[in-house]
């Protein structure tokens, strides 16, 4: 098993949040995606960053930081505002919340 930070983009503090979150390793980190891996973040309680969840995306593509540009960016901003309302809207209730942790609602495009 592979150490998160053999993967591009990936250095000590993220690999250390994405343990607190559950991720231990390269391999889980790559069967998890960047959608699943970003929601674990901000459940464990991360501020949502619209470029750490970019730079996790580049990163399981093996590509530079700052490769995300033009449509592909937009994009990814969308879903990361999606991602990011359904987690973290503070007006959702308890009930709500926990509905959208195990799985009930469906996950954003």
């Amino acid at each position: 098993m592979a150490a998160l930070t053999t993967i591009r983009n990936i250095g000590p503090a993220f690999e250390k949040a994405l343990q607190a979150a559950g991720v231990m390793t390269a391999e889980e980190l790559h069967a998890l995606g960047a959608d699943a891996a970003y929601i674990r973040l901000l459940e464990q309680g991360a501020k949502p960053h619209f470029i750490s969840y970019y730079v996790l995306h580049m990163a399981l593509q093996g590509r530079p930081w700052n490769d995300c540009k033009g449509h592909e960016k937009t994009v990814l901003r969308r879903q990361f505002d999606a991602i990011k309302t359904r987690i973290c809207d503070p007006h959702q209730s308890e009930l709500e919340r926990m509905l959208n942790r195990i799985g009930v609602r469906p996950a954003p495009k």
